[in-house]
């Protein structure tokens, strides 16, 4: 599906993630043949994390990214930095039971603190903001949403809740009949805290190889991932490239391919705001996502911009007219809005897995890979990169709490599960017009 790198790569052109940093140096074309403890694949979150939490334990790392660090799902995607997971907790309550379901919901929440930590540790400036609040635009979507924030209750999460006259509290918006907001998610500048995780790696010793896709990766009691122009021999692999692994190295890891979907999301980004506006349609400054299946979420930047996110596509096109497209999403969320010029527009694809549930396993007994975070990634990439340096450090309870999840391949083969999946789309849009 050659089509979903050119994709990929024509919706980066007008990011504002992109605009707003100043990359450094580009790292340099692997053109040689190395010899490390672990070779990574993929430089975004969790890749970076795993990198840094290996080499901080004394492990000789590469990481070789197959176009720029964060220039995947991690520097473009909406910067909410989520509690829990998208598949909610049913997955892991069903399959592990309670004890190691409980478990894993703490992890979620350590995955929060963790991105708390690196930024402290490393100061690294990346707009990070504390609170979340949650929408419903209906009767229906109202109890759901009820429902999930007595679930965060009972696991411990502090609720605020506003409906009717008292919305305003939380969210100005004429679209949403009730709203809950917690503290401990949040949002921040994805590609600035990409950027930071680099920095970080670097600094313990990580080498980092831009624009050296892996092509191929021999496994073995020592792996051998090959590049165009060079090779790393490894005694531990780790495959952090999701959606996109399988575009740049098809024979790199095919048995995990089928289980994830690329899905595509959109953001654009307004011209700077009134401060005292943002203030008024957004208090607090929250990010915001609603509880429709699919979904609009949305916050601030840093320099009092809109940042408003939505649509999907599960075909690799971008739908046409995008930017008035989602123009007028936003305005039907915030009236206010309605002729602020639009400055900004991009996207790019996220890995989902059958259930939402993150998939994180082994291929052998060598080679870790990580996927499926199906929009939950901010958070929860960290954590796997924490994880998958424990279990390669021979501690690797924690991970196997993940690894014992099963996962299903998508319907339909290559050829149909795309048009299987927009046809379940198609449904569920329905089902939120309702």
């Amino acid at each position: 599906m050659a089509s979903l790198v050119r994709s990929d790569t024509q919706l980066n052109q007008k990011s504002y993630y992109e605009a707003s940093v100043q990359r450094p140096a580009v790292c340099p074309a692997l053109a040689e043949s190395l010899n490390v403890d672990v070779v990574v694949v993929g430089a975004g979150f969790s890749g970076l994390s795993a990198a840094l939490e290996l080499a901080q334990r004394g492990l000789s790392v590469v990481v070789l990214e197959a176009d720029r660090i964060g220039s995947g799902a991690s520097g473009r995607n909406g910067g909410q930095a989520i509690v829990g997971f998208a598949s909610g907790q049913g997955p892991f309550e069903d399959q592990l039971g309670a004890a190691d379901a409980q478990r894993a919901w703490d992890m979620s929440l350590e995955a929060i603190d963790l991105i708390d930590a690196r930024i402290q540790q490393h100061g690294m400036a990346c707009d990070r903001v504390n609170g979340y609040v949650y929408v419903a635009d209906s009767a229906r979507k109202q109890r759901a949403l009820l429902d999930e924030m007595e679930g965060l209750q009972r696991r411990g999460i502090e609720v605020d809740w506003a409906e009717g006259a008292d919305l305003p509290r939380l969210i100005n918006s004429p679209r949403y009949v009730a709203a809950a907001r917690e503290q401990r998610s949040g949002h921040l500048h994805p590609l600035k805290y990409a950027l930071g995780l680099a920095r970080a790696a670097q600094a313990a010793g990580v080498r980092i190889f831009e624009h050296s896709p892996v092509t191929s990766l021999q496994r073995g009691a020592t792996l051998l991932a090959s590049t165009a122009q060079g090779q790393v021999r490894a005694r531990f692999g780790v495959l952090a490239g999701n959606c996109m692994l399988a575009e740049h190295g098809p024979a790199v890891a095919p048995e995990i391919a089928s289980r994830i979907m690329p899905v595509g999301t959109y953001i654009v980004g307004t011209a700077p705001l009134d401060p005292e506006l943002c203030a008024r349609l957004i208090p607090r400054n929250a990010a915001v996502c609603d509880n429709n299946f699919v979904l609009d979420y949305f916050r601030f930047s840093a320099d009092h911009r809109m940042l408003f996110g939505g649509r999907v596509s599960y075909t690799t096109r971008t739908p046409t007219n995008l930017s008035a497209l989602m123009a007028r999403r936003m305005a039907e969320v915030f009236p206010a809005l309605a002729q602020v010029p639009i400055e900004f527009v991009w996207g790019g694809f996220v890995d989902i897995s059958m259930n939402r549930a993150p998939d994180f396993g082994r291929l052998g007994d060598n080679v870790y890979y990580l996927q499926g975070f199906s929009g939950h990634g901010v958070a929860l990439t960290g954590l796997a990169g924490q994880l998958v340096a424990e279990a390669v450090a021979g501690q690797a309870g924690r991970f196997d709490v993940f690894a014992r999840l099963e996962h299903h391949r998508f319907p339909g083969g290559p050829l149909l599960r795309t048009p299987s999946l927009a046809l379940g789309m198609l449904w569920h849009r329905l089902r939120d017009a309702l």
